[in-house]
This record gives structure tokens, C-alpha cells and sequence, in this order.
């Protein structure tokens, strides 16, 4: 085998290892997190600068820096101290991943359809507030997650679209309920 050959091989799977570890961080760190922020321990939403964190995690660990926090611009010039939060967890505080485990087990307060596995590219559910109002969760701030999760209840895609549609027009909507005998 010419030594060409052996070095274009080895360049391939030397880049393929590269290109593999910088997509594995930009996935690891992309997405909205909910932390507790060390300065007055409530919860903050943050995101994660994801490609800062692929660009620089070539034979290191990624280099952390939030691109947006829910307490900016009032607090900007914070040290970030809440990185070692996701650096510990960064799955445990990603939003989805919170949600996925609310659904988890619950069915939904309108149909009882039980919640199988969410579709986040899809038919998301959605949250009923105790205003009778169902709201998509990409509406809830992050740092506004929890507290809204505990006074929820979930409701599926579709129900979710019917309240929808009823709420935002109500002259497309017909009430097919059968009148009481």
C-alpha cells in the first residue's frame, strides 16, 4: 500500500474523530437550561454558547460561556459562576429534558390520552394554566419553569389546538356536543 494512501487514511479518521467531538459538544451544550443563579439563588434561564463550546472542545474539555441569561443585560457583567452547574449536569438543568420527565406517567387533563414519548420535533404537548388556558412550553420562560410546572396540568397536541382554535377563532369552530336527552 503507498504511503499516500496509508496518510490520507489516517487524516480521514484523524478529522472524522475531530468533526465527531466538536458535534458531540455542540450537542451536549445547545438548548434552553434552567439553573438556580449564585447571586441571589433563584432560578435563571440561560443558553449555553454552544458553538464556543464545539470550537473549543478539541483535545480539551469545551470552553463554557452562556450566550443569553434571563437576568441580562441588568446583571451581564456577572463571572458566570452558574456554569459549574451545567458542567455537573448538563442534561439534568436542559429544559427538555425537564419537561420530558414532567410528562413522564401523566395523562391529559382534557381527553386522558396518556402521554407516550414527546415528540419535540413535532406534535409537542402543552401546559394548562390554571387560567383554563393551555400555553405551547416554548412560551414559559425558562427561569419561570418550575413554578409554572407546579401549577400545570398537561394537555396533548391536540387538545391543545382544538382550545387554540376555539380561543383565537371562534367563528371557525362548530360545538358538536350532543344536546341532553
Amino acid at each position: 500500500m503507498p504511503i499516500q494512501t496509508v496518510v490520507v487514511a489516517v487524516a480521514v479518521v484523524l478529522g472524522a474523530i475531530a468533526v465527531g467531538r466538536l458535534a458531540n459538544a455542540w450537542w451536549k451544550y445547545r438548548g434552553r437550561r434552567v439553573i438556580t443563579c449564585p447571586e441571589n439563588q433563584r432560578p435563571a434561564g440561560v443558553v449555553v454558547d454552544a458553538r464556543h463550546a464545539a470550537a473549543t472542545a478539541l483535545g480539551k474539555s469545551p470552553e463554557l460561556r452562556l450566550s443569553s441569561c434571563s437576568r441580562w443585560p441588568e446583571r451581564a457583567g456577572c463571572g458566570q459562576e452558574c456554569l459549574s452547574q451545567i458542567e455537573a449536569s448538563p442534561e439534568g438543568c436542559l429544559v427538555r429534558n425537564i419537561l420530558t420527565k414532567w410528562y413522564e406517567g401523566k395523562v391529559c387533563a382534557w381527553c386522558g390520552q396518556p402521554f407516550g414519548e414527546i415528540d419535540w420535533a413535532g406534535r409537542q404537548p402543552a401546559l394548562l394554566g390554571a387560567d383554563g388556558v393551555s400555553v405551547e412550553w416554548s412560551e414559559v420562560p425558562a427561569d419561570k419553569l418550575h413554578g409554572t410546572l407546579a401549577a400545570a396540568s398537561p394537555v396533548c397536541f391536540a387538545c391543545h389546538m382544538a382550545n387554540r382554535l376555539v380561543r383565537e377563532h371562534p367563528e371557525l369552530a362548530i360545538d358538536r356536543a350532543r344536546p341532553k336527552a
